[in-house]
C-alpha cells in the first residue's frame, strides 16, 4: 500500500490489508454469541448487511442455511467474497442495505455488524426499517456494534469520543449507548431477545491472539513493522481507543419481529 491509500483508508480495510480476519468491535467471541443468538438452521433463509471480507458469513454458512444472500456496498470487497461464497443459494449483491430490491417477508435472519454504527441515526433507522420489511414475522435481526457507556453519558462526552474516532478511524463513526440501540429497534416495531457486551479491546494483543491465533496474529505484527504509515495510522486508533475505553464497548443485541 502506498502511503495516499494507507492515510485514506478507513479503519478496518487498514487492518485487514495488514491481514486481521476479525474486524468486528467486540471481536470473535460476540460474533459467535451473535451467530448463536440468531439460531440459524437448515430451513433458514438467510441475509447478511455489509458483510465485508466474510468472516461471519463463513461462521454462518456451517450452519448450512437453506439459503444465504450478502448485500455488500462495496464493489471490490463484493467480488473478493465471490471468490469465497459459492454454491446453490449462496449470493452476493451489490447494493444498500437501506434499499435491498427483495420483496417483503423473504428472510427469517437478517444481521449486520459493525456498519450500523457508521451511518447517521435517520440512516441507521432506514436500515432497521428494511430489515423489518424483509423479516417474516417472528424472524430475528441481530446487530454488532460499537456502544457507548453508561447510557447517562454526557452530550459533550458522546460528541468528542464521535469527533476523535472519526479521525482515527477515517469514517464518521456514531456509536450510541445500549438504550439507544435498543430505542431504534424498538421504534421499528422489534422486540429485544437478547443483549451481549464485550469491552472495545480490538487492537489490544490479548484481542487479537483470542481473535486471529498465535500464526496470524505475528503475521499481522510483522505486516504492521514494515510499514510506518501503516502503523502510525494504527497506534492512533488504539490511542483513541484506549482513551475512551471507559465509555466505549461493543454490543450485540438480537430482536424478534412481532
Amino acid at each position: 500500500m502506498n502511503n495516499k491509500i494507507i492515510d485514506a483508508a478507513q479503519g478496518h480495510w487498514l487492518l485487514a490489508k495488514m491481514g486481521k480476519k476479525v474486524l468486528r468491535p467486540g471481536g470473535k467471541a460476540l460474533t459467535l454469541k451473535l451467530i448463536k443468538a440468531l439460531s440459524i438452521t437448515p430451513a433458514d433463509s438467510v441475509i447478511e448487511f455489509a458483510p465485508g471480507i466474510g468472516f461471519t458469513a463463513q461462521k454462518v454458512l456451517a450452519n448450512n442455511p437453506q439459503s444465504y444472500l450478502g448485500v455488500e456496498l462495496n464493489e471490490a470487497a463484493a467480488k473478493d467474497l465471490r471468490k469465497i461464497i459459492k454454491g446453490n443459494f449462496r449470493d452476493i449483491i451489490v447494493g444498500n442495505a437501506a434499499a435491498v430490491p427483495l420483496e417483503d417477508r423473504v428472510a427469517d435472519k437478517i444481521y449486520g455488524e459493525a456498519m450500523l454504527t457508521m451511518q447517521a441515526d435517520h440512516r441507521k433507522a432506514a436500515i432497521i426499517k428494511e430489515a423489518y420489511r424483509l423479516l417474516r414475522k417472528g424472524g430475528l435481526y441481530g446487530i454488532h456494534e460499537l456502544g457507548l457507556t453508561p447510557d447517562g453519558i454526557s452530550d459533550k462526552l458522546k460528541a468528542e469520543i464521535q469527533h476523535e474516532l472519526a479521525l482515527s478511524i477515517k469514517v464518521n463513526a456514531r456509536p450510541l449507548t445500549q438504550s439507544e440501540w435498543i430505542c431504534l429497534l424498538e421504534k421499528e416495531g422489534f422486540r429485544v431477545k437478547e443483549i451481549h457486551t464485550n469491552p472495545m479491546i480490538l487492537l489490544e494483543t490479548r484481542r487479537i491472539l483470542d481473535d486471529e491465533g498465535l500464526f496470524r496474529s505475528l503475521k499481522i505484527g510483522y505486516n504492521i513493522l514494515r510499514q510506518p504509515r501503516a502503523r502510525r495510522r494504527i497506534n492512533q486508533m488504539r490511542s483513541v481507543f484506549n482513551k475512551y475505553k471507559n465509555h466505549m464497548n461493543a454490543i450485540v443485541i438480537v430482536a424478534e419481529k412481532v
